[in-house]
Formats: C-alpha cells, structure tokens, sequence
C-alpha cells in the first residue's frame, strides 16, 4: 500500500528529475555549434563518449560520424562493453589495436623513468595522448574536418588531447561538448535518459583501466568516501589477502624486466601476472591527493599492483647500479619526466631529450631480483647484478681492500672549507647557535 507521504515523495523526486533534464537540454540548446561536419569521435562506451554520439547526430547535425575507439589495453570486457554500447547507438566503431606500441614505446619508457607524479604511476596520462594521436590521424586519413572528445572542463584529459590534436591534426576544430556545454555528470545521465539510453555506472565517475594502472571515479571521490572491497579488480586488502607470502625471481635486462622465476616473457605478461600476483598479496592500492593540471586538488583513488612492483625494485637496482652523480640528476630528470606526460607534453622536444638520457642511463641497469610479497608488503629477499657498483670486497669494514691510512689527507682537505667557515665567523661574531 502507497501512503499519501510514498506519493508526495515520488512526485517530488519526479518534478526534481524534469526540472534537471530541463537545466541540462537548456545548457545544450543555448549553445551554439558548428553544423553538418564530419567529425572523428574518441570513443570509449563510456557515458562521456556515448553522450558525444548523441549530441554529435541531434545537435552538430554530423554529415558523418566516425567513432573510433583505440585499445591500449584495458581488456576485452571494456572493449566489448564499448562495442555493445555502439551496437545501442546504431553505429559500428573503428577498433585500432595501439596494445603493442603503448607496451614497447610508452611503458618502456615509464618503467626506465621511475614514473610516478605526487604518487601516481602515469597511466591515464599516457593512454589519452597516444589516443588522441591515433584518433587525429585517423581523422585526417578519412577526411575528416572536426575532431570530438568526451573530457570535462574540471579535468586533465582536456588538455592532454587538444595538445595532441593540436600537433597530429593542426588547424582542425576539436569539439568537447561536456565542457561546452557546461554539463555535471548527473546532467549527462539524465540526457542519455532522454535520448532512451540510459547509462549506469558501477562507479560514480567512470573506471579507466589499462595493464599499467586502474583509475577509479577520477574526480567523483569525496573526502570521507569509503571504499568498499568490491571497487578492486585486482587488488585484496590486506584483511583478506594470502596468509602466506609469494616468492619470486625477477630479471631486469637494460631497466626493463625480462623474465619471471627463470622464464623470459614480453612485457606485458610480466605485468599481467604481477597485477594479480600482487593484488592476491595486498599491493596496489592508491589513495591520494593529487594536484590537477588546473591546480585544483582531488582526492584520487588507483589500482597499480604490477607497477607499484616494479617501480621499487626499478629504483632499487638503479642505485646498485648508476653512479653517486648520475643517481640525483636521474631523480630530477624522472620528476620532470611525470610531471611532462601528466600535464599532456609526451611529443614535447624536452621530454624526448630527457628520453634520450634516460635511456643511456639505462644500459647497465641490469640483474636479478627475489621478492616476497605479504599483505601489502614488498621485501626484495635478495639482489645480484654483473652491471652493479656495489663490490663488499672494496668496501665492506670486514675487508682489507687499501689502506686505510691514505684518507686521512683526503679528510682533512674535505674539513678545510669548515675550518674557514669557523674562522669567518669568529671574525664576524656570529655563533654557532645562529646557524
């Protein structure tokens, strides 16, 4: 039975919904765009992407429409899911294969880079630009005289496409209709109501996944929202992780590594398992406060099990191996090098000359890793390297590698500068206490 007060309330819920439907066909009606181009779409499946369909038809009136969709790795289910939603949307998406390329020309060099930007291992980063690269000369390749894609104007990815746009396809307009229209995730819902296809998401925000990292509702995390157990692919918190730790052997060739336990498998395979063999051991969670491109703080939520692995151990043999001067430049070129791709600078010549060092650094970066893994913990168990600059017979207090006595000259000139700095202060009064 339905109370008078059940009544009121669903009324109230339904006025509510038209009076926001209303808002948002307002927002896309008062706009004016450009009409009857032919536009190539970046598109996922996603609400964005499909939302972009739509208006594509019903508001720029498209002479033709070309969705074209890149896989970087996310998955069959993502790819399928895309697939169906365009199967919905009456049209039939490009599908270009970039797996190969993101794994040896991107991810290659995210590992040798130590990528990481205030915590996160650059995953997204990277994907938006090597699909807008391949959608830009896609688009130019059909003919095509506009580009579209699905970003916010709160967000990252706007300015990560339109600077590749900008160098793959000059002069070509790029269409954004959820920034252009000003439009809140819910208004995006409510129009794909409208249209008579509703888009539900699992998680408010999205899910953006490839084999390097998993972003979870960029941008749609509150302060204080809790994170149930169910939002993980891979990872199992702690509390339900293996009570027992996992053993195994990793072999690094040139910065990259190249085998598991013995056997030699390509890249992404090695991450592949090392995401479910560390998610099942409790690695790979990220929640974090990260600074946008805008400035504008979010807290951000990631799931990284296989790079979060492999980047500490990548840091690890690189300090066994490169030398005390190139180790601290490194580490400033790598911070340069996140925050270069983060803000969409992967095609800028600076980032490709820090490549280029990186790359040299990388040549005797090489050996061999055993891990143990345990909720939430990576020990490396032991390490071994033929490229390494660690020698105990030099340097261990147990051996009798050189005469100890040789230093004390070599000590004392060190002290000099200290000895005029003590006399400079003497002269101008200034106390120890003061400094």
């Amino acid at each position: 039975m339905v109370t008078n007060n059940q009544t009121h309330l669903t009324q109230a819920t339904t006025t509510s919904s038209q009076d926001a439907l209303a808002l948002a066909l307002h927002k896309v009606n008062s706009v004016d765009v450009p009409q009857g181009n032919t536009i190539a779409l970046a598109f996922s499946g996603g609400l964005d992407s499909t939302l972009c369909v739509k208006l594509a038809e019903t508001k720029y009136h498209a002479s033709k429409l070309y969705a074209i969709s890149v896989d970087v790795g996310q998955g069959e289910e993502e790819l399928n899911m895309g697939i169906q939603r365009a199967e919905m949307l009456g049209i039939t998406p490009i599908v270009l294969d970039a797996r190969e390329e993101f794994t040896s020309q991107w991810l290659t060099k995210a590992i040798q880079a130590n990528s990481d930007y205030n915590g996160y291992p650059i995953s997204t980063s990277m994907t938006r630009q090597l699909i807008a690269k391949k959608v830009a000369q896609k688009a130019l390749e059909l003919g095509c005289d506009a580009l579209m894609e699905g970003s916010s104007g709160k967000g990252n990815d706007q300015y990560r496409m339109h600077n590749v746009f900008s160098l793959f396809a000059p002069g070509l307009p790029t269409f954004v209709p959820v920034r252009d229209f000003d439009l809140t995730r819910g208004e995006e819902q409510l129009l794909m109501e409208n249209f008579g296809i509703p888009v539900e998401e699992l998680i408010a925000g999205g899910d953006d996944k490839t084999m390097w990292c998993r972003s979870i509702a960029s941008g749609g995390i509150g302060l204080d929202t809790e994170l149930p157990d169910s939002i993980w692919m891979w990872l199992k918190p702690p509390h339900t992780a293996a009570n027992q730790p996992s053993t195994f052997k990793i072999t690094w060739e040139h910065g990259l590594p190249v085998a598991l336990d013995g056997k030699a498998l390509p890249l992404d395979e090695i991450i592949q398992k090392l995401n479910v063999l560390g998610g099942e051991n409790g690695i790979g969670k990220i929640d974090m406060f990260e600074d946008g491109i805008m400035g504008l703080k979010s807290r951000e939520i990631y799931e990284a099990p296989g790079a979060q692995i492999l980047l500490k151990l990548h840091r690890d043999l690189e300090l066994y191996c490169l030398t005390k001067e190139e180790v601290p430049l490194k580490r400033q070129l790598d911070a340069q090098w996140s925050s270069m791709v983060y803000h969409g600078e992967w095609f800028h010549p600076l980032k490709n000359a820090i490549d280029a060092f990186i790359s040299t650094t990388q040549q005797a970066v090489s050996g061999e890793y055993v891990v143990s893994l345990y909720k939430g913990n990576i020990d490396i168990v032991s390490r071994s390297s033929h490229s390494g600059l660690f020698f105990p017979d030099v340097r261990s207090i147990n051996s009798a590698s050189f005469n100890q006595k040789e230093c004390a000259p070599a000590a004392h000139l060190r002290g000099l500068p200290y000895e005029l700095i003590a006399r400079r202060n003497k002269l101008a009064g200034i106390t120890q206490e003061g400094l």
